[in-house]
Parts: C-alpha cells; sequence; structure tokens
C-alpha cells in the first residue's frame, strides 16, 4: 500500500514538473558579467539554455548548499553522540565484566529485607 502511495506521489511530482518544463521552454542567455564590465575585462562567458533548465540547476545548487551547511552544522551534535555512543559502549563492558567477577546473589533489597523477617 505505502509502495503504491509512494509512486503515485512520485508521479504527481513528475507530471508538475512537465509542466514547468512545458510551460517554461523559452531558450534565454544567462551572462557571467554584466556588458560594462566585460568590456573592460575584455571576456565574458554567456550560455543560452531552455528556462527550465537554469531554473532546475538553480533549485538544485539550492539544495546541495543547503544538504552541505546542514551537514557541517551538526557536525557538533554527530561527535557528541558518537562520543556518548563510545562511552556508553564502555559502560556496558564495565558492567558486564563487574557482574562477572561479582554475581548477585539477592537483586532486589526489598525482597531481602521481606526474607529476612
Amino acid at each position: 500500500m505505502l509502495t503504491y502511495l509512494r509512486y503515485g506521489v512520485l508521479t504527481i511530482v513528475a507530471v508538475i514538473l512537465l509542466t514547468i518544463a512545458l510551460a517554461n521552454r523559452t531558450v534565454i542567455t544567462v551572462k557571467l558579467l554584466p556588458d560594462a564590465l566585460a568590456g573592460v575585462l575584455g571576456f565574458n562567458l554567456s550560455m543560452t539554455l531552455p528556462l527550465f533548465i537554469i531554473l532546475g540547476l538553480a533549485i538544485g545548487f539550492g539544495l546541495l548548499l543547503g544538504f552541505v551547511w546542514e551537514w557541517l552544522r551538526e557536525h557538533g551534535y554527530r561527535s557528541e553522540a558518537s562520543r556518548a555512543r563510545r562511552e556508553a559502549e564502555a559502560l556496558r563492558a564495565d558492567l558486564k565484566r563487574v557482574e562477572t567477577i561479582a554475581p548477585q546473589t539477592r537483586k532486589d533489597d526489598v525482597l531481602a529485607v521481606l526474607d529476612a523477617r
């Protein structure tokens, strides 16, 4: 059921993207520098592409930049989690070592008091 829902959502997204692409297929020229500055420097890179490709590249670049930014921002949380995980594993190993050295005969003090009566 969940697979069909996923395919349905992907189909809707694909239809929306295809509609946007067909509506924005006008060819435009994107220049790196303004004409006045390009005249001074002597070069100007430009590309002529359909608008939907430029929009797609801009959205993809923004997503990539956001993912990298979040990955760098969360570095402290990931390092703290790995440190806590290592500490928990060390404590588990220490507890297992102590339990094998000195097994407990009574696991509950309340039961020990009741047994003593």
